[in-house]
């Protein structure tokens, strides 16, 4: 037999196994999990010899009813076992298992889904001790000399199924792990340990890295962790084949010593020689160095995970040779930020964007605009649905974005940095941003196809994420149409809102903001602070829209798990039930789904609330959630699911609005192109110094924080503070589990300020907070009567 055959190994979801499906019948019951429960839980509690997790049956067996487990490998394969002569797996159980308790076995094949004999695994497998780990074998003979197997393809076996035995109802439990068939005279060579190791301690979590393995009979490297100087080792997980790099979350506080040895395992479970210890210690960081380590983890989707030929940004962590042009755009502010802070050189940035533009030079075009997916390597269009196979102006904005944000941030006289900007000059003229009129309509249209010309049909109106489509056609030096098209078209329907939520007015947009990526893509590059226009300012709207977004997670109208005023952002992202959803807080946009890009991207908005949610999806939930390039793309607590997925135009707000928060860089350098302001101007923006908002000026000093006991009676209590000059003043009353009670925004006067803060309806302790305006020093005076 040239290799095992796995069925299970290890679960990349922390909860459940994704391939693990359990059913119930009857009065019989058996633990089920995941988004549509029917999945397999996964243990982490307990560790196998190798591995991080394993499956848990938890079952109880009722006369007349009936349970299955059914156990498959990753991607649902149908895999030969006929060069096998044992069926074998791992079993715990932490209470013991009495040897009639042991369920059936069985094989589920193709085609059909064919089920073969079921076997009693109480002759095969011995009683349990608790909390010992047994190793159970059976021969596969025992299907494969069976007269009766006729239906059963040993060519095409899909699951090894657990099922209901003796009906003796009482509750049982037992861990299964390394579900594999294999030769039992197959003994490869045990890999050998690699040559680099190390080790590197965050705040809350540790990296480990090592040189790749060759894969001839490697099953992947076990990672064991001491944290009493070497007394006692762990095995804490278990890294994939392909894997050069894992996190290790050991939580937050600091741990000054802790060591790592790592183990290639082979195909059968045979561990290889330990590499030498490496020692890592972690600390508590600051919010700064929170920041950069989000930033620096984010920044690798772009630059490591970038396309290798064309340079360009994969629309996810699974999609090969399929590029994005809206998410390279969204990359590209990345690599400028990356370059800034050192992640990679200057030159090594300016090689990297060489060759993208390069590629997008000879990559499918239409009227100048680009698709929405290409080909990492012709360059060729991918359809992005049916009748989406051609330009994409929305997409081809973010781009332009991004491009000419890179044309300005190198502005150096170098024959590299000139011949950059003069293939990003030949781009971004050669975008014909009147076609897209569909002749002399008064707005423009997101799609055209050379197939099926405007069958798409999708005018771009109404507040959305397409601002900044708008803002680069009125700015086009070559194509541009006539600004009057903004107000009659883009502002021209269903923009305008002028209603509260939260005590948040939004003068534009959807109800309650809509998802919160309307508050981000079109102004990764666009700073709006201290402009508005006709309609309002954009800034104050966002840090607006972000607010509601907060408020409405924290009222959590629809009783989902998890939701708080750490725990909060709704916005377009994967989803649990049905792949991909714009969330926003509507009863039928809500379904329990967060997304850590909504609130992180928002952070020039709202940074202390941000700030909260990155503390929170990190420390709290960073074990699940926050992987090799960031955080993954979302989660449900309400399921127990996280992705497993990385999306570029979710990981490329992260890393830009972070920056911007910081330094401003990206705001800075789009704005200082030269057309950029006469199509501000054009379109009717003006100077509105007071419009800001509390927190839209983040490079202008550092944010104050005060907070103060409420010892309010009945007729609520009152609160003073002194402002330094004229400005935006914010109080939050919180209850003691941080939940907003209250709030109150307002433009103040220099010197004494103060409000009655109403009683919160409840006796207690409360929490009063009190924003100032970025670069104030407030403070709260009196609180109470």
């Amino acid at each position: 037999m040239a290799q095992p055959v796995s069925f299970f190994m290890d679960s990349p979801n922390a909860r459940y196994y994704d391939t693990g499906l359990a059913f119930q019948s009857g009065s019989s019951s058996i633990a089920r999990t995941g988004p549509t429960q029917d999945k397999l839980p996964v243990q982490r509690e307990v560790q196998a010899l190798q591995g991080s997790n394993s499956l848990r049956l938890s079952w109880t067996s009722q006369p007349g009813g009936n349970w299955r487990a059914l156990v498959i490998a990753p991607g649902f394969p149908f895999q030969n076992i006929t060069l096998a002569d044992t069926l074998a797996f791992w079993a715990y159980a932490p209470e013991g298992l009495a040897q009639h308790a042991w369920p059936l076995i069985s094989m589920e094949g193709a085609p059909g889904a064919t089920v073969s004999r079921a076997y009693r695994l109480r002759g095969y497998a011995p009683a349990l001790a608790p909390r010992t780990w047994v190793r159970v074998k059976l021969p596969l003979d025992l299907w494969f000399s069976d007269p009766q197997q006729t239906n059963i393809d040993f060519n095409q076996i899909k699951a090894i199924i657990f099922s209901q035995d003796s009906a003796d109802a009482q509750p049982h439990t037992l861990y299964i792990d390394e579900v594999m068939a294999f030769g039992g005279n197959f003994q490869p060579a045990p890999p050998a340990a690699p040559a680099q190791w190390s080790a590197q301690g965050y705040d809350s979590h540790v990296e480990l890295r090592w040189a790749a393995l060759p894969p001839a009979n490697l099953a992947g490297c076990l990672i064991w962790r001491s944290a009493d100087g070497g007394a006692t080792w762990q095995a804490v997980r278990k890294a994939a084949p392909a894997d050069t790099l894992a996190l290790d979350f050991v939580g937050p506080g600091g741990f000054a010593d802790l060591r790592y040895r790592l183990a290639p395992v082979n195909a059968v479970g045979q561990p290889g020689p330990l590499t030498p210890e490496v020692q890592a210690a972690t600390r508590v960081f600051s919010d700064e160095e929170l920041l950069d380590m989000v930033q620096r983890y984010t920044f690798r989707y772009f630059w490591d995970f970038g396309h290798p030929v064309s340079g360009m940004a994969r629309e996810r962590n699974v999609s090969g040779d399929l590029v994005t042009s809206g998410g390279t755009g969204f990359g590209i502010l990345g690599m400028l930020a990356g370059a800034e802070r050192g992640y990679v050189t200057r030159a090594q940035a300016l090689a990297r964007l060489l060759q993208l533009v390069s590629f997008l030079e000879t990559a499918d075009r239409f009227q100048g605009a680009f698709p929405h997916w290409m080909n990492g390597i012709t360059g060729d269009v991918i359809p992005f649905s049916q009748y989406d196979n051609g330009a994409d102006l929305v997409e081809t904005a973010f781009l332009m974005q991004g491009l000419l944000t890179a044309r300005q941030y190198f502005s150096g006289s170098s024959p590299d940095e000139q011949l950059l900007r003069q293939k990003i000059t030949a781009l971004w003229e050669g975008v014909n941003w009147n076609f897209f009129r569909r002749g002399t309509r008064d707005f423009l249209y997101w799609h055209w196809s050379p197939n099926f010309a405007w069958q798409m049909n999708f005018p771009l109106r109404g507040y959305n994420e397409g601002l900044i489509v708008y803002l680069l056609a009125e700015a086009s030096p070559t194509y541009s149409p006539p600004a009057s098209i903004y107000q009659a078209g883009w502002a021209g329907s269903n923009y305008l809102n002028g209603n509260s939520y939260y005590g948040f007015r939004l003068d534009v947009g959807p109800a309650r903001g809509g998802p919160l990526f309307f508050a981000h893509y079109s102004y990764l590059g666009f700073d709006p602070r201290n402009l508005r226009d006709a309609y309002t300012n954009y800034a104050r709207h966002n840090r607006f829209h972000s607010l509601v977004n907060q408020a409405y997670c924290i009222s959590n109208p629809e009783g989902h798990a998890g939701y708080s005023a750490e725990c909060w952002g709704l916005t377009a992202s994967d989803d649990p039930l049905v792949g991909y959803l714009a969330h926003e807080p509507t009863a039928s946009g809500d379904n329990g789904t967060l997304s850590p890009t909504a609130a992180l991207s928002s952070m020039p908005w709202t940074p202390w609330e941000s700030m909260a949610a990155l503390k929170h999806f990190y420390r709290v939930r960073g074990s699940g959630l926050f992987g090799p390039m960031g955080f993954y793309d979302a989660f449900n607590p309400s399921l127990g699911w996280v992705a497993d997925s990385y999306l570029a135009i979710d990981q490329g707000p992260i890393l830009a609005m972070i920056e911007n928060y910081r330094s401003g860089l990206l705001w800075q350098h789009f704005m200082a192109n030269p057309e950029i302001a006469p199509a501000l101007a054009a379109l009717g923006f003006t100077a509105d110094s007071t419009g800001g908002g509390v927190g839209v000026e983040p490079d202008a000093g550092v944010l104050p924080l005060s907070v103060y006991p409420n010892p309010a009676g009945q007729a609520g209590a009152w609160a003073e503070w002194v402002l330094p000059q004229t400005g935006m003043a914010e109080l939050t009353l919180l209850d003691p589990q941080g939940r907003l009670v209250w709030r109150y925004e307002g433009h103040f006067a220099a010197g004494t300020s103060g409000i009655r803060v109403p009683a919160p309806g409840a006796s207690g302790l409360y929490l009063l907070r009190l924003h100032s305006a970025a670069g104030q020093t407030a403070h709260l005076i009196r609180f109470g009567d």
